[in-house]
């Protein structure tokens, strides 16, 4: 995608990502603004199409980060592997004619960071050669950067701290797998991330975090791949799945013990965030935004249904998706939302939790059933139902999601940043 973009890149031997990074950090310092990389998690087909059309609207690049949960090679919840998930990215920019960069990575790629390898325990050899296979099917597809994370071990004590020379070790090894195949399969360079704001205290510990920086670059070396850098380090922040309050302090102090090895900090769980403004003020390089999208998606269903209940009440439509009630059936029915329950709630009857907590846990939960059967179906009777009285349900459902997209790249500082750098280009 950005076919231009990608042969200058190539030409320079680099990442598209890193070209862009390099082109960001040259304007930075002609027009002293800032400016942090918006990452939209692709939870659903409606997120890409909204995603798309935000930065469409904004003439800005989009990131995509998708974890191994939801593209895989054997397919995630989304129902895609990863040619599939590049492939429709494509369709989706053909259709608005979408002509800005589009950058497309894997999130959170490690041993047992795929659900199902952790509820099947399975051993580190195949969990280890599950991942370096689904790098592989990225690098093939076309994805542009991979995040690296080996930062959980489920082999070890619970409550045990997993060793950062582990973790450093592990990063090298599949980052090592991965520039290999890459090289001798003739492949366009990629970027990498690494980290995770998920260690306990882990990067979040200055001395932790200088140590994981210099063992990763003795590994790297150690394997010949010296010029190999990850152009982003995952670092804890202040936001996490129950905090919304960006840290500023210790993100400017992270920033700068990065931007000494020659990497940018990259928030993550930046969803709902009170201060988004804060981000590259901070000299934030790059922020995921996720689950906050699936709670818009479900918000702009619900504004649906009350739309169909009102049809329904003037006998102008003969039967109801009943979409809520199908939505919150498919989530409990699931037990994803049991990932997600905080230690005093109660994993084995979903009821006896808080109505509030109830609802968020179904909103945020959604995104692992969308593609199920009845809920397609479910979701495809409402839609039609809508639509059927000259309402335009694609706009109504898409509204909410992409008005938290402008927020982002509004406060991100990267409204019309395709234009500033010159690389607005037809891709397709």
């Amino acid at each position: 995608m950005n076919q231009a973009l990608r042969q200058a890149a190539a030409a320079q031997n680099t990442s598209l990502l890193e070209y862009i990074l390099n082109k960001m950090n040259r304007l930075e310092e002609e027009t002293k603004t800032k400016r942090t990389l918006f990452a939209a998690c692709p939870n659903s087909i409606a997120v890409i199409r909204a995603a798309l059309h935000s930065a469409k609207r904004n003439k800005a690049p989009i990131k995509f980060a998708a974890t191994l949960n939801q593209v895989d090679i054997g397919k995630g919840y989304t129902g895609m592997t990863p040619a599939e998930f590049v492939q429709t990215i494509k369709q989706e920019a053909r259709r608005i004619q979408f002509t800005e960069p589009v950058i497309v990575a894997v999130d959170h790629g490690g041993p047992w960071l795929k659900d199902i390898q952790k509820q099947e325990n399975w051993p580190y050899e195949k969990a280890m050669n599950w991942i370096k296979k689904s790098f592989e099917a990225a690098v093939e597809a076309g994805y542009d950067m991979i995040h690296v994370d080996p930062t959980v071990d489920i082999t070890l004590p619970e409550g045990a701290i997993i060793d950062i020379r582990t973790v450093a070790a592990r990063t090298v090894e599949l980052i090592a797998a991965t520039e290999h195949f890459r090289r001798k399969n003739g492949f366009a360079p990629i970027a990498y991330e690494v980290g995770t704001e998920e260690v306990h205290g882990g990067l979040a510990d200055m001395q932790v975090f200088k140590q994981f920086f210099d063992l990763l670059k003795e590994g790297l070396e150690a394997e010949g791949l010296a010029d190999v850098w990850p152009c982003f380090v995952v670092g804890k922040v202040g936001t996490d799945l129950h905090t919304t309050l960006f840290d500023t302090d210790v993100a400017k102090e992270l920033v700068a013990v990065a931007g000494k090895y020659g990497s940018l900090i990259k928030g993550h769980y930046s969803d709902n965030v009170d201060n988004p403004q804060d981000y590259p003020l901070a000299g934030m390089g790059a922020a995921n935004v996720g689950p906050e999208f699936t709670e818009n998606e479900y918000d702009g269903l619900m504004e649906l249904a009350q739309i169909e209940n009102q049809l329904f009440s003037e006998r102008k439509i003969a039967q109801k998706s009943n979409i809520k009630e199908e939505l919150w059936k498919a989530v409990i029915d699931s037990n994803r939302w049991q990932k997600w329950l905080q230690t005093h709630e109660d994993p084995e009857n979903f009821y006896n939790n808080t109505p509030e907590r109830q609802l968020w846990l179904v909103k945020t939960g959604c995104r692992y059933i969308w593609e199920n059967d009845n809920i397609k179906v479910a979701r495809q009777t409402l839609i039609e139902n809508i639509q059927s009285q000259g309402i335009q349900a694609e706009l109504i459902l898409m509204a909410p999601i992409e008005q938290s997209m402008d927020k982002y790249f509004h406060h991100f500082n990267l409204v019309n940043l395709a234009e500033q750098l010159s690389i607005t280009q037809p891709q397709i």
